[in-house]
């Protein structure tokens, strides 16, 4: 059989792809050409980012002495919202569970979560769309999330939330909304956000009743009223102008601040929002940990740090860069079941495998989470899936332990920017740490 180099018109320098336009551009282009709209998508960013793998931590030697694993303990409790409010929330430890709405996700998964979470000692979010039964059920300590949509707001679920996130933005899309496609509004979807059945759904991109910080300080205060100063109030941002944010934060009258990095996810956006729009988690950390350190506040308004977190040496680094808890949203359903090699053919059918899907905005989720179909939801069984989390959240919380007792720390609390080197002049500067081997912070003088 003849070979390409046979040909007398091959040239094997014309097969060098380009970086400019590489295959996958060509095939965004081809599409975009094709069908005049933009790409909508859930999941998180593909592109390579910035993250905590740049850190890593120097444990104790001479200096320092390490704790002896099976006799010295390391606590990692942690209590959000004691600012103001007079029940502020107590953790078992400092990893919860993000904000993931019903309609994003089903109920079974909702469930799992919730099972899981309570059986930790941590606490779960309700994302856009109301609170469920199974959620509220399930879930020992339940944040409510009010969104700009206002979606599922009542103030009788108010009452029976354990705090309030008031959200104004989100890692994989800040300055944008969420995004509902129709094919997931089922009759109770619907019934809760005050929707006609399968029409897409497009969350308003700010809250409808206050335009700036002043307003917003007046919105909490009325939040406050309505749950008698009994319950922490937190504010979510999406990773942008952080130090700004935070400090407005804070004058707002925010109990705690939850601020979601770039590598966020979610059920559903424009493409172009959560590969180009906000900054990644790494560098946010730090930006607010020094906005808060200004404002003499830090570990008085608490930080909760999401976007991207997906194992206990990420917890720790956040840790140690001054957060308080982490959140992960992605990182969950991964653990309950988010593409997981079963159902093959059902990836395949919509055009993708297991490890490569991003179909959460479809509802034709191969392993049942991000669907409202009674037959696919069926295959997630929900005290499976918190068997999964669970399990997940334990080696999550044996790890942060394993690296915090190498550094010699009591409680994890503890962990410090001087327990951390950085193996990359951009990581050494994002978050402020030495370059490895070196004294040097780049942009210190």
């Amino acid at each position: 059989m003849p070979s390409d180099s046979d040909n007398p018109h091959f040239d094997a320098r014309a097969l060098r792809s380009s970086s400019t336009f590489p295959e996958h551009v060509l095939a965004e282009i081809h599409r975009a050409a094709d069908q005049g709209v933009y790409e909508i998508r859930g999941f998180g960013a593909k592109r390579s980012l910035p993250d905590f793998d740049d850190l890593v931590f120097l444990g104790a030697s001479m200096s320092r002495y390490p704790l002896e694993g099976y006799r010295e303990t390391c606590a990692t409790d942690v209590i959000i919202g004691n600012r103001y409010a007079e029940r502020p929330l107590h953790l078992n430890i400092p990893i919860t569970i993000a904000g993931m709405s019903f309609g994003a996700l089903g109920a079974n998964a909702k469930e799992s979560i919730g099972l899981a979470a309570s059986e930790m000692g941590t606490s779960t979010t309700t994302g856009d769309g109301g609170m469920t039964d199974e959620e509220r059920n399930s879930s020992k300590t339940l944040i409510y999330q009010v969104l700009p949509s206002r979606y599922g707001l009542n103030p009788d679920d108010v009452r029976r939330a354990d705090a309030l996130e008031v959200v104004v933005g989100q890692g994989a899309k800040p300055g944008g909304g969420g995004m509902l496609l129709g094919q997931k509004i089922t009759e109770r979807v619907a019934e809760m956000r005050n929707l006609p059945t399968g029409i897409d759904q497009r969350s308003a991109c700010r809250h409808p009743d206050w335009t700036g910080p002043d307003d917003l300080e007046i919105k909490i205060q009325e939040l406050r009223e309505i749950t008698d100063y009994q319950i922490p109030i937190l504010i979510k941002v999406g990773a942008t102008r952080v130090e700004y944010d935070v400090a407005l934060a804070v004058k707002a009258g925010a109990d705690a601040i939850v601020l979601d990095g770039m590598q966020g996810g979610t059920a559903a956006t424009q493409d172009v929002f959560i590969e180009h729009v906000g900054i990644p988690t790494l560098p946010a950390v730090r930006q607010a940990v020094n906005s808060l350190i200004d404002l003499d506040m830090h570990r008085k308004v608490q930080l909760i740090v999401s976007g991207g977190i997906r194992s206990g040496a990420d917890v720790a680094k956040a840790l140690a860069l001054g957060a308080d808890a982490v959140s992960i949203g992605s990182a969950a359903m991964v653990a309950i079941g988010c593409n997981r090699p079963v159902f093959v053919e059902d990836y395949a059918a919509i055009g993708t495998a297991p490890g490569f899907c991003h179909h959460c905005h479809t509802g034709r989720c191969p392993v049942g989470i991000t669907t409202q179909d009674p037959h696919l939801e069926s295959r997630l069984n929900p005290k499976q899936g918190a068997r999964w989390l669970k399990n997940y959240l334990s080696t999550m919380l044996l790890e942060l332990q394993t690296l915090a007792r190498a550094c010699g720390k009591s409680h994890v609390l503890n962990l410090e920017p001087e327990d951390m080197v950085a193996l990359t002049v951009e990581a050494a500067a994002m978050a402020q740490v030495p370059l490895a081997g070196t004294s040097w912070i780049p942009g210190r003088e």
